[in-house]
């Protein structure tokens, strides 16, 4: 079909293609779309293979591909698009609206996905939300647009993975309240990744609007470059940017182990420090974070159960041969009120207990349901003070500069390091 041409002086319109092998459904669609002043209808193709053909030639913004066709289906016609047109945007359409067909639809590409029969205002929301996807991501940069990139150094940043096996001990405010404090401590770039990928929780903790997160990354992984990294990670008011887990759980599954690496040494060569997030499960992806991570903190609560858990994952970091001054072991939520102390912890798994942060419970429940964080929201109290101490001590580690290490001993071991 010929493409229409906007007269000058008149707001661009999106461009949409449909690719369906039903004629009815080609037509309703077209009737759907007839009356929407900002959306044209540039194209109609009947099968898979003519959809990448008129993809190639008309660049639509936003595919209308239907999932089952006979010959080339949406799947694969989907993938080649993405290739060809890597600008163009994928709605994936179909009757079916299992788990399995959503995550393959992401795997080639797509951005949307809308279950049949759907209503005209969600057809129309959906090509406008994808729409705008595609006018924020970045053109193919020049050269020098990717040197500026770089880090100045050419040292690697450092990854820091926040982990306990046990839930509820606070992994994720203290993963986002440390990101904060290695940026006030002038750190340099910091940012922060959301690896809790099917219940990740920084999107709240941070009040920001997950519009952007890891699956988005995971169909371009193969042309993953700091543009589009740069595009995905969200600014937040503290300084820090951060990199979100998936919408739904079930789209966790997109971001494979392979894929979740790829991304942290992307990162690597952008920010100065790299504070991920964990789930509480030695699963591929939490492991792969842990292997590639230069510290791992661990985090234990003063009870018989967190004890229990560190003890066993000391274990398997021996098991994993990892270095001895990789895992810097936290007491979180400790203080006088409780009845096992550091001395105990230590006894029992004969690890030393590199810092402690005091329960402080009005400050975090605020902090959680207001989503700003306490290193914002109360600097100057006990628990933002140890944690910038413990900010200052994982720098001083990962430097390697004796003199630091022994300022900070003087500076902190009346009240926080042992």
């Amino acid at each position: 079909m010929a493409q229409s041409s906007q007269p000058s002086g008149e707001q661009r319109k999106i461009r949409v293609l449909i690719v369906d092998d039903i004629p009815e459904t080609r037509e309703n669609l077209r009737k759907l779309l007839f009356f929407e002043s900002d959306i044209e209808v540039v194209g109609a193709a009947t099968s898979g293979e003519e959809g990448i053909t008129m993809a190639g030639e008309l660049k639509p913004d936003i595919v209308l591909m239907d999932i089952n066709m006979p010959g080339i289906d949406g799947i694969t016609a989907s993938e080649a698009i993405t290739q060809q047109v890597p600008f163009t945007q994928i709605v994936m359409m179909s009757v079916q609206g299992e788990a399995d067909y959503l995550r393959r639809s992401m795997l080639a590409g797509a951005r949307e996905f809308l279950i049949k029969p759907f209503s005209s205002d969600e057809l129309v929301s959906s090509i406008r939300r994808v729409y705008g996807l595609r006018r924020e991501m970045p053109q193919a940069p020049p050269p020098a647009a990717v040197v500026e990139a770089e880090r100045a150094s050419e040292e690697l940043g450092k990854v820091i993975a926040v982990f306990s096996p046990k839930g509820g001990v606070g992994c994720s405010t203290v993963a986002i309240n440390l990101a904060i404090a290695l940026h006030r401590r002038g750190a340099g770039q910091v940012a922060l990744v959301d690896g809790s990928l099917q219940f990740g929780d920084v999107a709240v903790l941070l009040n920001i609007q997950a519009s952007r997160t890891l699956a988005d990354l995971a169909p371009h992984i193969d042309e993953l470059d700091h543009d589009l990294l740069n595009h995905v990670m969200l600014a937040h008011e503290s300084g820090i940017k951060a990199l979100l887990a998936p919408p739904r759980p079930e789209m966790a599954d997109l971001v494979a182990p392979g894929i979740l690496s790829t991304i942290l040494d992307k990162l690597r060569h952008l920010y100065d420090y790299i504070v991920v997030d964990t789930a509480s499960t030695l699963a591929d992806t939490t492991l792969t974070v842990l292997d590639m991570a230069e510290r791992v903190i661990l985090i234990a609560t003063p009870d018989i159960p967190a004890i229990k858990n560190a003890k066993l994952f000391f274990e398997v970091t021996e098991a994993l041969e990892y270095p001895s001054g990789k895992t810097i072991l936290i007491l979180n939520k400790s203080g006088r009120h409780a009845n096992i102390r550091a001395d105990d912890i230590e006894a029992s798994i004969k690890h030393p207990v590199a810092a402690q942060l005091p329960l402080d419970q009005q400050t975090t429940t605020a902090a959680a349901n207001q989503g700003v964080p306490y290193m914002m929201s109360a600097p100057s109290t006990p628990l933002a003070q140890a944690m910038m101490a413990l900010g200052r001590h994982v720098i001083s580690t990962l430097t390697e500069k004796a003199e630091a290490g022994e300022e900070l001993s003087k500076a902190v071991s009346s009240r926080l390091f042992r």
